[in-house]
Formats: C-alpha cells, structure tokens, sequence
C-alpha cells in the first residue's frame, strides 16, 4: 500500500553556513515509487510546468482490489521493491468503483508537511483486524514515522538558521585575532564615533577630566617650588597665580582657565613666565579637545544610520510571472517626506558551492541584476516601489524550480544607498531574505490610490500579498517548452503546403 503513496518532501535545514542539506534514508515502501515516477516522467514534468491545468486523474493507491499481499520479512519487501528493476513493481491496477482517485500534481503534495503524512495511519483492513500480529504496512509506517523524527533533517531543522545579516541591516560577522591594533588609533575620528554610546560619554567626560587634573597639578607644583604655597596670607609676596596656594585652587584655576570661566579671584600674573606658558598650553589642548569631541558627539547623533530606520523593505520576497518572464520581487519605501536624493539599489546572492576542482567556497558573493543596464536601479523614492529582478539566462535563479527552492540554502542581501536630503550625508540602508522567505506563486497588492486631487500611500497594505496563477517549473524548463511549442508550429506551418 506505501508502495502507491507519494514520498514527502525534503525538510529545510537551519544550520551552519548554507551546507548540503542532508536526506533521509528511503524507505524500503518507497522504493516501488521511484520507478513508478521514472514510467509517468513525461506526464509528471508536463503537470509540473502548469500545475493549475488539469491533468487527467491517477490512482493514488489508498487500497487497490486484487494488489498481491506484501510480505512480512523485511529482506524478501526489500527484494520485491528493488528500485533498479522496475519489472518487480506491483502493477498499477485498473480503476474500479470504489477507489480513490486524484489529480496528477497531487504526487508532489507541495502544501502538506512530511511530519504531518508521517503520522497518519494506513487504513485498516478486514484481515489487519481480524489479527493481533502487526502488518507490514504498519511497520513501514512506524519505521518512517522513527526515521523522520529522529533522522538528521529533523534534527537539524531545530537548529536556528545563521543569517548573513539580519532583517534590519546589521551584520553577523565578528572580526577576531587582530595583530595590528595601532591602525585603529591612526583613524581616531571613527574609533570614537564607532563607540557605543556609553563608551563615548565615557571617553568624552575623561578627555575633559584628565586635562583639568593634569594643569591642575602642574599650577600646583609650580605653586610650590616658586613658594607660592609657603608664603600663603603674606601681602608683601609676589605670586605667579594669584589665590593659588593648594591643590583644590589650582584644580578650580584649571578649568576656569580651560572653560573661560574667568571668576576674577584667580589669574596668571607677570611675574613669572611658566605660568604664562602653562596658560597658553591650556587653551590650545583644550580647543583641540573641544574640536574633537564636539564634532565627533554631532557626527554620533547626526549618524545617517537613523535615518536608515524609517527605509522599510518587504518582509518577502515573491516569485510571479511578469511580461511572460518570471520574476523575483520585493517591495521597498521611505517613510519620511523628506526624499532620499540619488538613490540606488542593489543585491547580493550569498550561497556556499564547490568548484569543480573540488574547492569550497563560502558565502560566495555573486550579483543580481536589479536594471543596471537599463538604469531602472536607480529610484525616484517618493511612493513605494517593486523591485524587480527578471530571471533570465545570466540570473542564479534560471534552473530553480518550487520545488528545487525549498531545498536550496542561501540569502539575498539588499542594499538600498542614497544621499540624506536634510544632511547631505549618504545613507545606506541593508535587509536579507532567505529562502524560506520567499513566495512562489505570488504578487504584492497596491497600495496606493488617488484621494482629493493627490495620491495616498497606505502602508498598512505594504506587506500584503495575493496567489496568482504561476508555473512551478524553471525559467529554463519554460523557455525550453517555449522553444519547444515555437519549433513544432513551425515544423506543422513548413509541412502544411506540401500536405496539399
């Protein structure tokens, strides 16, 4: 009876850096299948490239009258299944009143989980309850239900997938075992800025701290060896700093002097020439400081990494057909008023492969053509807009099917790039989807419309999509039937006068 029944799907794999995705071990009812698909390829590939034509009904096997009993040993199932030889296979039975009957594109079942068709039972028959013993349809049910659970697909799909760079633009990739440090203080400007915010006031508080102390103390030794601090009360002593006679006084001399406070009490006097000295050092280290850190707190707020926050893009992407060509988009909009100016867009396939000289290349970076050519890459980004990316023969995605998508492992990366209109900085604004993250089979719904006399956004549509009718097949596969159906009406037109 399993022998009829169609085999589940692989499940998609969450684990690592985009490995192979393991497959389960067939079991020995599904092996008579793999024959019995290789007899009926042609009409199976016909059904698959137009999935919502109808197709003539098949018998999906449920119970068949007059089916020989399978046997109980599990040498003798596997010799009477052998997948090499398809003479061994049950014949298929001639339909009869009573049976179960179903469409040709039911034998992929894209829409049922294989968890879910593991754990349904074989239906009973009079000779299975008449009997204790258990049957062999039961045991190859049981065996399939263990194998899928705790098979390597299924314990792989509990781990979490490892993106390349998350929804919201950050990147997952940790720099580690750094030799050369000392480049990072040769561009001190963006070490401070690249700081999180509470390393930055940190650094901004101890820049201006570290320097009132350090004068500070050299006002007091000054005070000091001069005899300043000795003579302290005497009117008849001449002071270099005046009032200064501890460390607490210079300290307030320090930043009054670097702050231009200027209270009156405390000043320089001509007669001494460090202290002169000391004082102009002071001013220039402290506009340097205040140079710096002034600019680098406006660059830190001002960064234009915020304004990246109000780009949005889809959380899909969708596959439909678009001018007789199938297309991968995704939708992208801005939701401030103010425009970005000369924006672009572009993306990036991420996807591990072996070269044929047996080299594994990670995360392979290759481009999707988003109109570079014909200049549709760059966006008048004032409404939200599809982005589209036709899959044609030079595209990554020419050979891959709906039902190939789902056991493919890979991440698109999005980059959207423009100049703030506020600012005048260039803004960079970054998403990824993953295959599990993209529909087959659909389309995005409008979102805007005209309301007195202006165009309206509904943003609350942005996400939104509808199911339309779309082959499962390739691009490939369809400009191949393409070519196909063109060279035999042609052939027909060529012999059709001689037919006369």
């Amino acid at each position: 009876m399993l022998a009829y029944l169609p085999r589940p799907p692989t499940d998609t794999s969450r684990y690592g850096t985009f490995p192979q995705k393991p497959d389960l071990p067939a079991a020995p009812g599904a092996l008579a299948q793999d024959s019995q698909q290789q007899a009926g390829s042609a009409a199976a590939k016909r059904s698959a490239l137009m999935p919502n034509h109808p197709s003539p009904p098949h018998h999906c096997g449920a119970i068949v009258p007059g089916e020989p009993a399978l046997p109980r040993s599990r040498s003798s199932l596997a010799a009477q299944h052998h997948p090499g030889d398809p003479s061994r296979c049950p014949p298929a039975a001639a339909p009869e009143a009573g049976a179960r009957w179903c469409p040709l594109h039911a034998l992929s079942v894209p829409n049922i989980p294989s968890s879910a068709r593991g754990r349904t039972p074989a239906r009973p028959t009079a000779a299975a309850a008449a009997t204790t013993v258990p049957t062999p349809e039961g045991l190859q049910s049981r065996r399939r239900k263990l194998l899928e659970e705790d098979g390597p697909v299924a314990q792989a799909s509990k781990r979490q997938r490892q993106r390349y760079v998350t929804k919201v633009g950050k990147c997952q990739v940790n720099l580690g075992n750094i030799q050369e440090k000392k480049r990072f203080l040769s561009d001190i400007f963006t070490t401070i800025v690249d700081l999180k915010y509470r390393w930055f006031l940190f650094v901004f508080m101890m820049c201006y701290i570290v320097t009132w102390v350090v004068f500070g103390t050299v006002y007091f030794f000054d005070a000091w060896a001069r005899g300043d601090v000795g003579h302290r009360g005497d009117p008849e002593w001449r002071a270099c700093i005046e009032n200064v006679d501890d460390f607490i006084s210079a300290l307030l001399f320090s930043v009054e002097s670097q702050r231009t406070i200027g209270y009156g009490s405390r000043m320089v006097t001509a007669n001494c020439a460090e202290g002169v000295i000391l004082l102009m050092a002071q001013s220039i280290v402290g506009s340097m400081i205040d140079a710096l850190m002034v600019g680098c707190m406006f660059v830190k707020i001002s960064r234009p990494k915020k304004r990246a926050q109000t780009l949005i893009f889809s959380k899909n992407c969708v596959v439909s057909r678009r001018d007789q060509q199938l297309c991968l988009m995704f939708r992208v909009g801005d939701l401030r008023e103010s425009h970005m100016v000369d924006a672009k867009i572009r993306a990036k396939l991420i996807k591990s492969r072996q070269t044929a000289e047996g080299e594994f290349i990670p995360l392979e970076q290759s481009e999707l053509n988003l109109g570079y050519d014909t200049g549709e890459d760059r966006l008048f980004l004032v409404e939200p807009q599809i982005i589209c990316h036709v899959i044609n023969r030079r595209s990554p995605f020419w050979d891959m099917s709906a039902e190939s998508l789902r056991r493919e492992q890979f991440e698109i990366i999005v980059i959207l790039e423009g100049i703030v209109e506020a600012t005048g900085m260039t803004c960079q604004a970054r998403t990824s989807y993953t295959e599990d993250e993209i529909l087959w089979g659909y389309r995005f719904e409008p979102c805007m419309s005209l309301e007195k006399g202006a165009f309206h956004v509904d943003y609350s549509r942005f996400e939104m999509t509808f199911e339309v009718q779309t082959p499962a097949a390739s691009a490939k596969e369809l400009q191949e039937l393409r070519e196909h159906s063109t060279l035999s009406l042609s052939w027909e037109h060529l012999l059709q006068p001689s037919a006369r």
